[in-house]
């Protein structure tokens, strides 16, 4: 019986990543962001959609997924989170997706400088040539997923 709820798991999982795509995971990563109940009028308007009937498709197509719920007051909010895609790249801090690769861009680039730091007197030219090209690869592959965010 475990193995048929794996699969279940399984497809659940494969549907929300096959329709979590476009306006329709920009609407989602926004009410994440907003961590409150928003309205239609609310997303059309802070996500520039042409009209309300747009941000309403996608509301209700979060609702048919299982991920957003409707309060009394036909304000919608995050019932589940969930990391597909794109999104498991990101981490949610305050408020702001952040990638997930620059917090090791950070840990080299501070390991570089205290290599340098702590070997003012016999730099390796080489090392330091590693240590720069690792934090810079990080960086830049940061960098990139940043520029693919579904939401600023």
């Amino acid at each position: 019986m475990s193995k048929d709820n794996d699969q279940a798991d399984n497809n659940s999982r494969d549907k929300v990543e096959e329709q979590l795509k476009g306006k329709t995971l920009q609407v989602y990563m926004y009410m994440i962001k907003r961590k409150e109940p928003v309205g239609v009028r609310e997303v059309q308007r802070d996500l520039d959609f042409s009209s309300p009937s747009v941000a309403n498709y996608h509301i209700e197509k979060l609702i048919r997924l299982g991920l957003v719920g409707q309060d009394e007051y036909s304000r919608y909010y995050i019932v589940q989170k969930v990391q597909v895609g794109l999104l498991q790249a990101f981490v949610n801090i305050g408020g702001i997706a952040v990638p997930r690769l620059s917090f090791f861009a950070a840990f080299f680039t501070t390991m570089f400088f205290a290599y340098i730091a702590l070997n003012l007197e016999n730099l390796d030219v080489f090392a330091i040539g590693f240590a720069a090209a690792g934090a810079g690869a990080f960086w830049a592959e940061a960098l990139r997923i940043w520029v693919k965010r579904p939401i600023s």
